[in-house]
């Protein structure tokens, strides 16, 4: 109960907060000026989720304000990036964008399904979350199971919870804006992916992938393609962004576990970023005259996404037996509810 009145706090806070980017920067057009009256809301943002401690709370608390929400409002200081739409947006929508998931429906995204077969999306999350459900139950059991079919499970649980959290963030979005609202979608299936590329720039978390686009990899591949080429300056855009990527999944881990930072994170990012720069500059080589089947190079996609995961992604979070509080967290809930 301590844990939700801290987040109900937390979130006035947040309102209140955008609200005054609202009605004071948003009227201020030079990007140095209104830069300095968001500083003191950017700040805040990254104290405001330091004040909880329980996993399902405090991770999307840093993911929605002092990741998602700050880098809205970095770009909203240059003039860029949802915020700063004409004509002007309502005001909550201002606040439902600043301060949630979600984007506005620009661009028409397509799932590349290949393989061949697909379900509705209605009875896609369905499916996923019965999946969910049944991770739950197996974590009881894990002391039978072998190591690396637990690590299997944790991926799958981490998947499955944050694409379907964030989803159910966007549903209620939609509901407090009206469903004429289009938003672009958060996960584009990305246990289908085909490359590093195809994963990380098209599947995997869209929301995080367009704001570090805008916000970084468009600016530097800008910067650094008159001066090397072209596919120089997007090979040192893709390894900067998955750089600052890594830096910012480090610090969400800080605010998870608590404890002194291992860098193993970061260079699980720096790695990702090296080759999927590497394999940019492959295909370029190639130009297409060399190209692995699809019921190759995605296994071979997520082996390789897998196994380094193992090895420098989890590897913090297991440490500190997190693992061990998300499933102490979960049995609590479902206990709730089977009580109710």
């Amino acid at each position: 109960m301590q844990e939700l009145k801290t987040l109900i706090k937390l979130w006035f806070y947040a309102i209140s907060s955008i609200c005054y980017c609202y009605f004071i920067p948003l009227h201020i057009s030079h990007c140095i000026p209104r830069l300095l009256t968001l500083l003191p809301i950017i700040t805040l943002f990254f104290i405001l989720p330091l004040e909880i401690s329980t996993v399902h709370l405090a991770f999307p608390a840093f993911f929605f304000l002092t990741w998602l929400a700050n880098f809205k409002l970095l770009l909203f200081a240059l003039n860029r990036g949802p915020l700063s739409s004409k004509p002007r947006l309502p005001i909550h929508v201002f606040i439902a964008i600043a301060l949630l998931p979600i984007n506005p429906k620009q661009s028409q995204y397509k799932t590349t399904n290949p393989y061949p077969f697909s379900l509705p999306k209605q009875a896609l999350t369905a499916f996923k979350t019965l999946i969910l459900v049944a991770i739950l139950g197996v974590y009881r059991y894990t002391d039978n199971l072998h190591r690396s079919i637990i690590l299997a499970i944790y991926f799958l649980h981490m998947y499955l919870s944050f694409e379907l959290s964030l989803a159910f963030t966007a549903f209620l979005a939609k509901i407090f804006l009206g469903f004429d609202f289009e938003t672009e979608p958060e996960f584009n299936e990305p246990y289908l992916a085909t490359s590093l590329q195809d994963f990380w720039g098209r599947r995997w978390n869209l929301v995080s992938s367009r704001i570090l686009r805008a916000s970084v990899y468009n600016p530097i591949r800008e910067i650094w393609s008159p001066r090397l080429s072209k596919l120089g300056g997007q090979m040192v855009a893709i390894f900067v962004t998955f750089v600052v990527s890594g830096i910012m999944h480090e610090l969400m881990f800080f605010y998870v576990i608590r404890v002194t930072p291992t860098w193993e994170v970061t260079w699980f990012f720096v790695l990702q970023g090296a080759c999927m720069a590497l394999e940019v500059a492959v295909k370029k080589a190639v130009n297409g005259r060399f190209k692995l089947h699809r019921a190759v190079s995605g296994p071979l996609t997520i082996g390789f996404l897998l196994v380094t995961g193992a090895w420098l992604f989890f590897a913090q979070l297991l440490r500190n037996d997190v693992d061990v509080k998300v499933i102490n967290e979960a049995s609590m809930v479902l206990k709730v509810f089977s009580i109710k």
